[in-house]
């Protein structure tokens, strides 16, 4: 099913993409006949609606469960020891080790 919204989300931006090449050759068209803007044909203001909506609809499906906005729901549940646990600051590899008595080269 993932892959059905995946498939609304492309087709979503090839619409909107060709929606506003299609506004772009009109306003180029209106440019070389000399008329006025006054507003986009009708055509292109539904295609760009329901490219908007099928593109917002299939995001919100292929983005996942979204996730609380304050912090302290998602730490409520965690120890405090885990609070400074930080591996990616875990360096095993580095130039301090010839500093140590038992660094053997």
């Amino acid at each position: 099913m993932a892959t059905v919204y995946k498939v609304l989300v492309i087709v979503g931006l090839l619409s909107l993409i060709h929606a506003a090449y299609s506004a772009a050759q009109h306003r180029s068209y209106l440019r070389l006949t000399e008329q006025e803007f006054t507003q986009l044909p009708l055509d292109i203001i539904v295609q760009s609606v329901i490219g908007l909506i099928a593109t917002m609809y299939g995001v919100l499906y292929v983005a996942g469960d979204f996730k609380e906005i304050r912090a302290t729901v998602e730490l409520e549940n965690k120890s405090f020891e885990t609070y400074g646990n930080r591996p990616s600051f875990y360096i095993f590899n580095h130039r301090g080790r010839v500093l140590s008595p038992n660094y053997i080269q």
